[in-house]
């Protein structure tokens, strides 16, 4: 599994520590930055997290704000994203297994590093149900044209 990987400046601190779980977790990552602390606009940096999942260049993406408000909504922009913004275990895995997301957002100013390392862990590790949820998936693709 490819990951790719960004924040803004409100969620730098905690994408660097999403990082080091995915090096501990031995996947494959991208990082598109930032690469300071300085105010940066979030749309730039969940841009290319979208377009490279939406392509299929990664398997999933996981962006990081002070929110996650404003990245999940840029993100959900690009055509064929599904981002869920998550806070807790139980969402981590019911927005893979039923809604396919492919992107994870969340907010380094709402969650903590260790919350946020095990939601993004049962995120990373559950598979799509399928079943039922394919067609619900499928209407959320319509939606898009």
């Amino acid at each position: 599994m490819k990951i790719a990987i960004s924040s803004d400046h409100g969620g730098n601190r905690l994408r660097h520590e999403i990082m080091d779980l995915l090096s501990e977790l031995g996947l494959d990552y991208e990082d598109f930055g930032p690469d300071s602390d300085e105010s940066v606009d979030y749309p730039d940096y969940a841009k290319p997290v979208a377009d490279g999942v939406a392509s299929g260049k990664f398997d999933r993406g996981i962006l990081i704000c002070g929110t996650g408000i404003g990245m999940s909504i840029a993100a959900n922009k690009v055509k064929g994203i599904r981002c869920a913004l998550v806070h807790d275990v139980f969402s981590a895995k019911a927005t893979r297994g039923h809604n396919d997301s492919n992107i994870l957002a969340m907010g380094e100013r709402v969650i903590g590093p260790g919350l946020a390392r095990e939601v993004a862990t049962a995120w990373l590790d559950t598979s799509f149900e399928g079943g039922r949820h394919e067609r619900r998936v499928a209407k959320l693709s319509e939606l898009e044209n």
